[in-house]
Order: C-alpha cells, then structure tokens, then sequence
C-alpha cells in the first residue's frame, strides 16, 4: 500500500469508479419508481452521483429482504465464531480498500483526506473487528434460582435492525450500528444521509465480499423524509438506531410509537462545554487542545466542543492562543494530504452555519476572528475557523447546535459558576475540565451532566468506551460491550427439574 503522500489524490479522484445503486437483498437496485437525487461534492460544488430516490415500495422490499434472511437463519443461526470470522474478513477487506474508501468520504463530505485515511477508515476496519472478536466472548447467565429449577438468561438478536445515520463520520457512524447489529445476528438495513451515501453502498459490497449473506445487510438511499420516516414506522422493523439532530430523533420516537413500539436508541445533538479553570497551569496547552477539537472536522462534530468555557484570570491569554492556533486551519484542498480544515457538507450546511455569525453580532457577541467563507472561487462550501467572545449562555450561539468550525468563548468567575453554565443546556453529550487540582477534578467531573468527561484533555477515544449522552442528547449508547445490548432482547427460560 502506497505512502499517501506519494498519491496523486486529484488524478485517484479522477479515476474512481463507484456504484449509483442501492443494495437490497445482495443485488445493486435502482428505486422502483426510477426516481433519483443529486449528490454534489462540496470541494468544488460539482455534481458527484445521482442516486436512487427511494419510497415506501422500496422500504417495503427491504425489510422482506431482510426479514426473510433473519426467519430462514442464514446469519442468525450461525456460530459466534463463524460470524467472528466473517466481521473480521470484512475488517481486512475495508483495510485492504483504504485509498478508495477514504476517496468516497473526503469526495462526500469534504474532510481532508489525511483524516478520511488515518481517522476514519482506520476506524472502521477496527469497529468490525473489534465486534467480531467480541462477539464469541460474550456469555449467557444461569439464573440462582432453587435447585429444582434451571433458570436460563439469554441474549437473542432482535431481527430486522434499521440504522439511520448521519453525514459527518458516514462510514464510522454506520461501523458504530451495524458492527454490533451483526455480530449479534441481526439483519441490517443502512440508511446513509443524502449527502453522503457512497462510502455505505461499498460498504455493504465488502460486506457480502467478506461472507455476509445476500439480505443480512441491506442499504437504502433517499431522502429522509420519505426513507428515513417509511423505516421508523414500518411495522415489521423491530428497532431503529439513529445518529444525528434532537428534532429528527424525536420524529423516530413518535414513529415508534405509531407503529409497533419498536426499539429505539437515539444518538443525538450537543453542546459540549469545555471548561478551563485557572488551576490548570499550561494554560497555552489546553487552549490548543481545545482549539484542534473544535475545528477537527471542521466543526461538524456532535460532541464539538463548541462552548468554552474560561475563567477570566486567563480568558485574555485563552483567547489570544486559539486566534494563534487558527492559522493551522486555514481551509484549504481536501486533497491535499497538509490540509487541516477541508469544506462543510454542502452549500445549504454553509449557509445554515454562516447565520450564527450575524447571529453572534445581533446578540452582542464580538467575532474575534473569522466568520467568512473561504475558497469561494473553488465552488466549494468553506468557512473560516471563527471564535465569537463576550458570550452570554442565554445566546443563541451559546445554546444551539451550530455544527461548523465556531467556538463561543464564556468567561466565569469562579468553578462553580462554571459548572452551573456547563449545565445549562439541553444536551448532555461530552465536556471537559481543565484542572491540576485532582481533588477539584473528581468533584466537578461528577457534577457535570453528561455522558463523558474529559479531563486534561478533548475527545479521548476508544471502542472499549461507550459513547452517548444525558437529557436530549439521547438515549442509549454506542461502541463498548454495552452497544451489544442495544441489538438484543433477553428472554428467561425456566427449565423444571424433575
């Protein structure tokens, strides 16, 4: 495998050959009325695919696929161990199609390649394996009941598994749902987002290359209004994970509940606060740290530390290093394997994303650097890593979601003032805590109300943590052992003993 430096990422782009159709039941699909959308590189705003436009007939054909493969047991009843060996063949294949793979995310969603390559396929190839070679390790229960009953607990797989998911990380937010859906023994229906759906269409040929049957893993396109809304409310779909906002997850949950209250588990929005406290003495270090986990992505980001918030005895030398460390950001080709900061998701993204900075102004808040769109003569969707100060956490930039390369800068005067903003906010995703005092980093840690902390550091990551959040940020959680439980039902077995 070739050094990625020593690839001409422009020509490779050139060259690609991918596949415009769905994937139901082993076979490459158009939909059924013949209907397609446009999906559009945001590098350069050119037209990339036209995809199938699926409806309800097709949704329909999907989970038969799909329930048909889960009844007959052609997955389902296989061994853990040869299921293991499937996921783990299916981890070397997306490991031996790196460069392409790689290609289809930075082409979809405009992330710069290095990170499609190092970060994100790299991960992938790692959920799959890490599922397989958990899955024959995981054990039932015998229950300690009296000695003329045998009491068996056991974990069986749900059946027909959708996940929807969204278009910052599209491959790793599927490899976070259908890894552990499968090892289990489900069957899977992958609904990417519009903007990005390439990468999970390969996906599932590697898939069926590696051993998977034809129906066990099925992937649909369209728009989600029309695919997404047609899964959440299928009757013969037994649960439906979803990654992406608070306001579509609760559409899923009244989809749920109309139909057959089928399972849900819901990964949500965020407003991460970072907090820096004075006690924390590399004041300079942890403004970079902070500084690279905002604009990582390019903001887009669920866990996005996005509100930072500083004790004023050094909000002045905080503020003054991530206008410093901006430099580093500036955007430019996601081609190009220096590239830091590549474009937004699209042009729509962009627009949405640039109305928080007039936002910002209209509420009072200063735009310290940033808040213009960059590359504009590419026809690419760029913008420049912007810090809004003098923030109040009743602003709208303090409060919402923004999902674009922006930091809030919230100056307090004491920890616990600090930790009552953190806590003001309707999500409860990740957070930080800058500290040396470790008796004030155990208690503070534990006042926050979010599903992760990090202290000393951002976005720490491993697939032996589960990820997910507190309030609106969801419910349920990914990666770990504990997503195992999300894909199955536990049933009791009581067995008399004569």
């Amino acid at each position: 495998m070739k050094n990625i430096d020593d690839i001409d990422w422009h020509e490779a782009a050139a060259a690609l050959k991918f596949s415009n159709k769905a994937i139901i039941d082993g076979r490459a699909v158009a939909a059924q009325s013949g209907e397609t959308f446009e999906t559009f590189s945001p590098i350069n705003g050119k037209l990339l695919a036209q995809l199938p436009k699926m409806g309800e007939a097709d949704i329909d054909a999907a989970v038969a696929a799909a329930r048909s493969s889960f009844e007959d047991g052609r997955w389902a009843d296989q061994s853990p161990a040869a299921r293991k060996k499937i996921l783990i063949r299916l981890a070397e294949l997306i490991n031996a199609h790196r460069d392409e793979l790689a290609l289809l995310e930075t082409l979809d969603m405009g992330k710069p390649i290095a990170k499609s390559i190092g970060i994100d396929v790299r991960a992938v190839a790692n959920c799959f394996a890490y599922y397989g070679e958990a899955i024959d390790k995981v054990y039932d229960e015998v229950a300690p009941t009296s000695n003329n009953y045998l009491s068996l607990v056991t974990k069986e797989p749900l059946g027909v598994v959708a996940a929807v998911v969204p278009w910052n990380f599209p491959m790793l937010m599927a490899a976070w749902k259908v890894a552990p859906a499968l090892a289990t023994g489900n069957s899977v229906i992958l609904k990417p987002a519009e903007q990005s759906s390439l990468s999970a269409i390969r996906l599932a040929e590697l898939a069926l290359e590696a051993g998977v049957p034809e129906g066990v893993f099925n992937v649909v396109t369209g728009l989600g209004p029309d695919v997404g809304r047609a899964l959440g409310l299928h009757m013969d779909v037994d649960g439906l994970f979803f990654t992406g906002s608070t306001m579509v997850g609760k559409f899923f949950m009244e989809y749920a509940a109309k139909s057959n209250l089928k399972k849900i588990g819901l990964e949500l929005g965020g407003k991460s606060p970072n907090i820096i406290l004075s006690s924390y003495k590399d004041t300079a270090h942890a403004a970079r740290v902070s500084a690279d986990a905002a604009w990582f992505n390019q903001g887009e980001m669920c866990t996005c530390p996005s509100r930072l918030i500083v004790e004023r005895s050094i909000h002045d030398e905080v503020v003054e290093v991530l206008k410093n460390q901006a430099k580093n950001f500036v955007p430019g080709d996601p081609l190009n394997t220096k590239t830091e900061m590549g474009a937004v998701v699209d042009a729509r993204h962009a627009d949405r994303v640039m109305e928080f900075v007039d936002v910002a102004r209209s509420e009072g808040a200063d735009v310290t650097i940033g808040g213009n769109r960059a590359r504009i003569e590419t026809g690419g969707s760029y913008i420049e890593p912007t810090i809004f100060d003098n923030v109040q956490n009743d602003m709208r930039v303090a409060q919402e979601e923004i999902f674009g390369p922006m930091i809030s800068v919230i100056a307090v005067d004491t920890p616990e003032e600090a930790i009552k903003i953190a806590n003001d906010s309707p999500y409860g995703l990740a957070s930080a805590l800058w500290t040396d005092d470790l008796s004030q980093a155990h208690q503070l840690s534990r006042k926050i109300r979010a599903g992760m902390v990090y202290v000393n550091d951002y976005d720490c990551d491993d697939l032996t943590t589960p990820f997910g959040g507190y309030k609106q940020s969801g419910i349920g959680r990914d990666k770990s052992l504990h997503a195992l439980d999300k894909y199955v039902e536990l049933k009791s077995t009581w067995i008399k003993i004569a």
